[in-house]
């Protein structure tokens, strides 16, 4: 029987420890019962792995891709937002009306809308009685 030794897979993967990295993910792929690329040969299988990279039958970058995939807990996915409706725009929904009507502002509008409101009159506080 055949061994397989780092030699065999280093020049499809320079850096050994990027090489473990992909054997070992390759090796739970295939106890997860992802299918195997070559003969077992009554191997376990982090040899049947490094076999696969050594034969060229399945690709480090692929491997790579699968293994960075595997370890993201969350995957940003770039969708544009829907445009939410603006604070103090007027809109009209009527109960039984699917269409929403929504008047867009711009920034500009928005701002002088804002200079033109007035400020709060303050309150004089009351005066408290003292207590002797």
């Amino acid at each position: 029987m055949a061994r397989v030794t780092v030699e065999d897979c280093i020049d499809k993967v320079e850096n050994r420890f990027d090489l473990v990295l992909l054997a070992s993910h390759r090796a739970r792929m295939i106890s997860s019962g992802s299918s195997i690329t070559i003969d077992r040969d009554n191997d376990k299988n982090p040899v049947v792995a490094l076999r696969e990279i050594a034969d060229s039958t399945i690709s480090p970058g692929d491997l790579k891709e699968d293994l960075i995939h595997s370890l993201q807990k969350y995957v940003e996915v770039d969708e544009p937002e829907p445009e939410a409706p603006l604070v103090g725009a007027s809109g009209s929904v009527d109960a039984d009306d699917k269409d929403v009507s929504v008047e867009h502002m711009s920034e500009e509008e928005l701002l002088k809308g804002l200079e033109g409101l007035a400020p709060p009159e303050v309150q004089p506080e009351p005066d408290l009685p003292d207590e002797e």
